[in-house]
């Protein structure tokens, strides 16, 4: 497949080295033409243009990535879709539940496959939690506790970030919102929403730190954190069945070596039986995630982190901002 790949910073980089083999960038675009410059220079393929319009206009390309600031996923994608072109969008896709709505409409009616990058689906202890889930050893799942955080750096609060114009949100609607989307993942639908968004440490008009209580309708609680008040990068994943429990330590890279820890329950209870897994590969949950979008295409099939998912999680985090006093846009 050929791809466009709209926003060329740290992400985009990470977009074009998880290309699938076989496929190859087609067209880079950024307003600062330099950096599309630099992206193209990267693959050894393409050209570079800094308006978006014209990536879409070009018949070569099969597929686009946005990767923009918050602001401008919605927008883009929505011209994509309209251009006929499949699309992965960076999460959180948009920066409110009217604008996904929009998007799930077009993405019907023009008959794309749409996919969110929710990447940490993709992380190989996320895999690993899920494969030992879904083999249903750990019983019904009872509860889950995930933080997931990290403490900024100087000029945190004047990055587009901490402008709720351009990012919808602070902390929750960044970080938190992989967090909401892993918790959905495995426990289902929360109907019920409880949380707390909070300025504690930075002089920004967004959210540095949330809480939330998330329960689905029989009761399966997920109990999340995020702040970048952290200090030390911190990601922690902790899912409790009847007869297991599953802590998953670290994300790779600044956050840590990703450890699995698989206590498994005797039927005298006591000390459990302890399997450790260390991942200390590199981060292909990019590569795996845009693989998984080509078989999607193919399959004619809806991915299973599309534009649903994160609608989803979008509107609980709208809730617990308008629970706290953060206008929603």
């Amino acid at each position: 497949m050929n791809y466009a790949i709209i926003g060329c910073g740290l992400i985009g980089k990470k977009r074009l080295a998880g290309l699938p083999a076989g496929s190859k960038l087609a067209i880079a675009c950024d307003t600062n033409l330099a950096r599309a410059e630099e992206l193209v220079k990267l693959a050894g393929a393409g050209r570079a243009v800094a308006d978006f319009r014209q990536a879409l206009a070009d018949p070569q390309v099969d597929a686009v990535i946005v990767a923009t600031i918050n602001s401008e996923l919605a927008p883009i994608s929505a011209a994509a879709i309209r251009a006929g072109k499949h699309v992965i969008v960076e999460k959180p896709a948009g920066i409110s539940v009217r604008q996904l709505d929009e998007l799930i409409a077009l993405e019907k009616q023009h008959g794309v496959c749409v996919r969110v990058g929710f990447n940490h689906r993709y992380h190989p202890a996320i895999q690993k939690a899920r494969e030992i889930f879904d083999s249903g050893i750990m019983g019904e799942l009872m509860f889950l506790r995930a933080r997931y955080g990290h403490g900024g750096r100087v000029g945190y609060d004047q990055e587009w970030r901490a402008n709720q114009k351009l990012s919808g949100g602070g902390e929750l609607i960044d970080q938190g919102i992989h967090l909401i989307d892993l918790a959905g993942w495995f426990l289902g639908k929360f109907p019920k929403v409880d949380g707390h968004a909070a300025t504690f440490f930075w002089k920004m008009p967004v959210d540095d730190n949330a809480f939330l209580s998330l329960q689905t309708a029989k009761g399966q609680t997920a109990w999340l954190h995020v702040s970048c008040t952290e200090w030390k990068n911190l990601f922690s994943f902790e899912l409790y069945g009847r007869h297991t429990k599953l802590a998953i330590e670290g994300l790779g890279g600044s956050y840590g070596v990703e450890k699995l820890f698989h206590y498994q329950m005797k039927p005298e209870m006591g000390i459990p039986d302890t399997k450790v897994y260390e991942f200390s590969g590199p981060d292909e949950s990019w590569k795996m995630e845009t693989a998984k979008f080509e078989q999607d295409i193919k399959a004619e099939r809806t991915p299973d982190a599309g534009l649903a998912e994160a609608r989803a999680a979008l509107q609980i985090v709208e809730i617990v901002y308008e629970k706290s006093g953060f206008k929603n846009l």
